[in-house]
């Protein structure tokens, strides 16, 4: 889209914002999900505004608005004062101050359709562990979000302080249901008549492309909040109950047919505790059956830029259009399992963020790599996962068939591109 015609869709949706954000009960709707959390509006195509903020009034919504905000995004979790977030704080610091956090779903794909059966098999899920209490909104896009209120969790489980257990808590919750969901997933996807492109997709691998989203179970990372619009589409991310969601059809989310119901419901108490016991009995099988990965590629050191899977060449060129997290999320994870110094990684990634169209603002680079620099090693995504192919960096060679993981075609690469040792003649 010319620079012309990207400024005229701006002033429109602009026009619709200061419309749509009079009406009292969406500033309502808005204001009563912000209490606790850290909430940023968002000024269409100029990025967020400053960080930390919060909104305690409904007022304050619509003065935003005037100022060029077109949406509003908040955390997961709950701050006892989420002014006094910086991104100089301890690990220690953060955790004296959060109060709790919600689970959310991050339902996200390339067709809506596909996202719609991954939400209805989540809920299937939750319903399994007797959670009713479910809050399920449209993103406003191709996706939905699906939360369950920190309420619903036990205070302590196992010795675990389960407020300070974050993000470790949600992301164990949301590979467990991921596992839970897959073979059902990729059964009911196969074959799906997909009538947003007017064609019949046979996707064996479709149910990789919609696993809930763990990057959004990061320290003080936001998601857009109910009733907030999307800026690519205009429409709002609308609150729908289970009926809705079978049936739902992105006409109800447009701004003049929106009507408010609240997102996250009233709990009983330790109505989520069993997914949660279920979720750690799980993560405990699991570490079993795979090593840790901080410990298997120990032995590979000083692997050269040349030896990266060109996925991560493609990202450390710098991303053009949407997926800058997703893309520092993955190379934090693939430094970190290589055993880079926490110096070399902050280099790289900090030069490749100059690199990007819309450099992450330094907050948010600086927080997420104290974060990971204090926690062992994670292996970035599987290559089976859709972070690589949504942010258009998955470029396979040869050596890409051979392997599951990033980390793994860097070492074998580095290994195939050691000198072989000269064999000994025998002389007799």
């Amino acid at each position: 889209m010319e620079e012309g015609q990207e400024g005229e869709k701006l002033e429109k949706l602009k026009r619709i914002a200061r419309i749509y954000y009079s009406r009292k009960d969406i500033q309502q709707a808005i204001a009563n999900f912000s209490k606790s959390r850290e909430t940023a509006p968002c000024y269409g195509g100029e990025g967020f505004g400053k960080r930390p903020d919060t909104i305690e009034y409904p007022n304050e919504i619509q003065n935003l608005v005037l100022k060029g905000a077109t949406s509003f995004h908040c955390s997961e979790e709950l701050w006892s004062n989420p002014l006094e977030l910086n991104t100089e704080m301890s690990e220690e610091q953060m955790t004296n101050l959060r109060e709790g956090w919600d689970l959310i779903l991050d339902v996200d794909s390339k067709f809506l359709d596909y996202s719609k059966i991954t939400a209805e098999l989540l809920i299937e899920a939750l319903h399994f562990h007797n959670i009713y209490s479910i809050g399920i909104k449209y993103s406003g896009n191709k996706g939905f979000h699906i939360g369950i209120p920190f309420s619903a969790f036990p205070s302590k489980l196992n010795n675990i302080d389960v407020k300070k257990f974050f993000p470790e808590g949600p992301r164990i919750i949301q590979g467990y249901l991921n596992e839970m969901i897959s073979k059902e997933l990729g059964e009911r996807m196969a074959g799906l008549d997909i009538k947003e492109s007017g064609f019949k997709v046979y996707d064996s691998d479709a149910a990789k492309k919609v696993m809930p989203d763990l990057i959004l179970a990061s320290p003080r990372h936001l998601f857009r909040a109910p009733y907030s619009l999307h800026e690519k589409t205009g429409l709002v991310s609308v609150v729908i109950t289970e009926q809705q969601l079978k049936n739902f059809k992105p006409g109800i989310a447009k701004p003049e047919a929106v009507k408010v119901i609240q997102f996250l419901p009233e709990a009983k108490e330790n109505e989520a505790r069993e997914l949660l016991v279920q979720a750690l009995d799980w993560a405990k099988k699991t570490a079993k059956k795979e090593p840790a990965s901080g410990k298997t590629y120990s032995v590979i050191k000083d692997v050269s830029a040349t030896c990266y899977p060109p996925c991560i060449q493609n990202i450390l060129k710098g991303i053009k259009q949407d997926g800058r997290k997703r893309g520092l999320f993955v190379m934090l994870n693939f430094f970190k399992s290589l055993n880079l110094s926490n110096e070399e990684i902050e280099r790289k990634i900090q030069e490749w963020n100059k690199l990007n169209a819309k450099p992450l603002k330094q907050g948010y680079i600086l927080s997420q790599i104290s974060w990971h620099a204090k926690h062992k090693a994670m292996l970035p995504p599987n290559c089976d996962k859709p972070h690589y192919k949504d942010i258009a960096v998955c470029s396979p060679d040869a050596i890409c068939s051979k392997i599951k993981n990033p980390v793994n075609y860097a070492v074998l690469k580095t290994r195939l591109s050691e000198p072989k040792p000269k064999k000994q003649k025998n002389f007799k």
